[in-house]
């Protein structure tokens, strides 16, 4: 393959070197079934047990509290439809964001018609939840309050420390989707009060098809996938050992790295996002820039369609994304664009670029150039762009 430069993590990570030699074992040589008597599949016991510890520990969880998934969206749709089918009884109420990934969204949709009412926050220009309209939305009814750690498309980090306060102030459980920010950010879940969270393997330089669910012990949620007594009898299905074994060594390598990896990824987030606002005129930078994952940049170029430029980029050599990866072949803008205030023409015009640990300046550099020049390009064939000149001149 051609050199490229690859500016998008937030859909997916490479699997580190250290993580497939980790897995291949399990392929091979120790691959037995985890739930048999003898030696072999002893092996692959232990080595799920000792991936579930390593992530217990990062999250400052209990051991019997983590519990294997097939990745971020499984997580997401246990915590929801399992905590709606529990708590029935209690309520009928879940409130989330607008901000949502889908596996969050389609899923409260789901349960929309079952019967389950939701609340969808609003949150401001930066994308950030507004804690009054949080509390005013709580009802006797309430039974689950789920918002992101930080949003995949914009980055912004939500007040999580609040929210967790606010839910066990009022006897109401608190489930987060981390899938970005597991990695990226430390989380402590009994400092947050998060009773259940969301993490996936690929997003932190794992394995694909494997994530987790923390459900803090007392939590009465119950089986996502019925079948043998897998995960303490909630979760059915044969143990994904290599995938396991590569979701624990990615964990025990971010948090080892964690703080120099993203003080370098926030200096060169800082330098991308200064850079084009400042050599690209029309262009606005979404999300917060304070509470923000170190390696997420996000803007909206006025004029131009994101599309055409993520395609001219390609032929550049350079990936990016115009928002969440599982929504990339919908011709709509973003949802999360919309709802922090954004019109469809400028919506329209964005560009996601989310850097990694062997992201370079000199890659960066590379990038700006070509979305200056794209950028350019697509505007002198833009009619809008034209009217615009002609009646406001070169003033921005």
């Amino acid at each position: 393959m051609e050199k490229f430069i690859y500016l998008d993590n937030a859909a997916t990570t490479k699997t580190a070197p250290e993580v497939v030699e980790a897995m291949l074992p399990y392929f091979t040589e120790y691959y037995g079934n985890a739930s048999a008597v003898y030696s072999l599949g002893s092996k692959s016991k232990e080595a799920i047990a000792k991936a579930r510890k390593i992530i217990a520990d990062s999250l400052g969880a209990k051991d019997n509290e983590i519990y294997f998934t097939a990745g971020g969206s499984e997580a997401d749709n246990w915590a929801l439809k399992a905590t709606a089918e529990a708590y029935r009884e209690k309520g009928n109420h879940i409130i989330t964001s607008k901000i949502e990934h889908h596996a969050i969204l389609h899923t409260c949709e789901y349960l929309e018609k079952q019967g389950f009412e939701v609340t969808y926050l609003d949150v401001d220009e930066n994308g950030v939840i507004k804690l009054d309209q949080l509390k005013a939305a709580i009802r006797p009814t309430t039974i689950l309050i789920s918002i992101m750690f930080a949003n995949n498309e914009i980055g912004t980090v939500e007040p999580v420390a609040e929210i967790g306060k606010i839910a066990k102030e009022r006897g109401i459980l608190f489930h987060t989707d981390a899938v970005q920010a597991f990695g990226q950010i430390p989380i402590q879940v009994d400092e947050l009060n998060i009773d259940m969270l969301s993490a996936s393997g690929h997003k932190l330089n794992g394995p694909k098809g494997i994530g987790f669910l923390y459900i803090r012990k007392g939590v009465k949620i119950r089986s996502y996938i019925h079948g043998g007594a897998q995960e303490r009898k909630r979760r059915a299905g044969t143990e994904n050992v290599p995938g396991i074994v590569g979701l624990g060594k990615a964990v025990e390598l971010a948090f080892d790295t964690m703080e120099e990896r993203t003080a370098k990824e926030r200096e060169l987030r800082d330098y991308l996002l200064k850079t084009v606002l400042k050599e690209v005129p029309f262009t606005r930078v979404n999300g917060s820039r304070t509470h923000r994952l170190p390696n997420n940049a996000n803007f909206c170029f006025q004029f131009i369609e994101g599309e055409s430029l993520l395609i001219m980029l390609d032929m550049e050599g350079i990936c990016g994304s115009s928002g969440s990866a599982c929504t990339s072949g919908s011709l709509d803008p973003s949802h999360v664009l919309l709802a922090i205030g954004l019109p469809h023409e400028i919506a329209h015009g964005s560009l996601r670029l989310t850097l990694g640990a062997d992201t370079t300046k000199e890659e960066i550099d590379t990038a700006i150039t070509a979305i200056k020049k794209i950028v350019a390009q697509l505007r002198e064939m833009s009619p809008l762009y034209e009217d615009y000149m002609k009646k406001n001149g070169s003033q921005q």
